[in-house]
């Protein structure tokens, strides 16, 4: 094994772990604000430090490799893949930081019937099995199961979109305003959690076939 094989080795365990604990955020994001659990949240928002530290490692570890090693072919994909996920990862972590400080703000529950009719949990759940099976994807060099996701994403994006004009309704009524700001703004942060995983998925099969994924839709409609 030569030094650039050891290297992307320690890149890939790197982003391993920084996707594991991106995990847990998410979960713990959930259950913090279906629970209104302060103290988890806190300690979401401590380990967001955590997330920030690993995004800078797999930063430096990609640039040492092209300053050192000058990659080509799949050693270049993996390289420029690892960059971009790396973002994209981050992201994530930043959303959970983010639903995480609502919690912290909140002064009580979000109307229960308000929780259920917008589907949240569900909204949570949906994102934390897509980023499960991406992280599977990339720690198997499963292209199908990294396809998966973008039917999730678009089963989010559903949901986002009949929550996001129920709590316009709510609000026009001047239902319990701030809660439902709170919770219209949480909506939005899973959706977007949902479109960085995606993102992750589209850059692990760029890794592994060469094929770019992103605008392809967009490219084909110009057409």
């Amino acid at each position: 094994m030569n030094n650039l094989e050891k290297e992307l080795i320690v890149i890939k365990e790197t982003v391993a772990d920084m996707l594991n604990l991106v995990l847990s955020q998410v979960e713990k994001a959930s259950e913090a604000f279906m629970n209104l659990d302060k103290e988890l949240a806190e300690e979401i928002i401590h380990t967001e430090k955590k997330v920030n530290a690993l995004e800078l490692t797999i930063d430096k570890l990609c640039e040492n490799t092209f300053a050192l090693f000058n990659p080509v072919a799949s050693d270049l994909r993996l390289t420029i893949s690892t960059l971009k996920m790396n973002s994209d990862i981050e992201r994530i972590g930043d959303y959970a930081d983010g639903i995480a400080k609502y919690v912290v703000d909140l002064k009580k529950p979000i109307d229960p019937q308000a929780l259920e009719q917008t589907r949240i949990k569900e909204m949570f759940d949906i994102a934390y099995h897509m980023l499960d099976m991406v992280i599977v994807a990339f720690e198997t060099d499963n292209t199908k199961l990294a396809r998966k996701v973008f039917l999730k994403d678009k089963e989010l994006n559903k949901i986002n979109r009949a929550s996001s004009a129920l709590i316009e309704e709510l609000v026009d009524q001047g239902t319990n305003v701030r809660p439902l700001l709170y919770l219209f703004s949480t909506i939005k942060k899973v959706e977007r959690m949902g479109d960085h995983i995606k993102n992750i998925g589209e850059d692990w099969i760029f890794y592994l076939e060469g094929e770019v994924l992103k605008h392809k839709k967009k490219n084909k409609k110009k057409k």
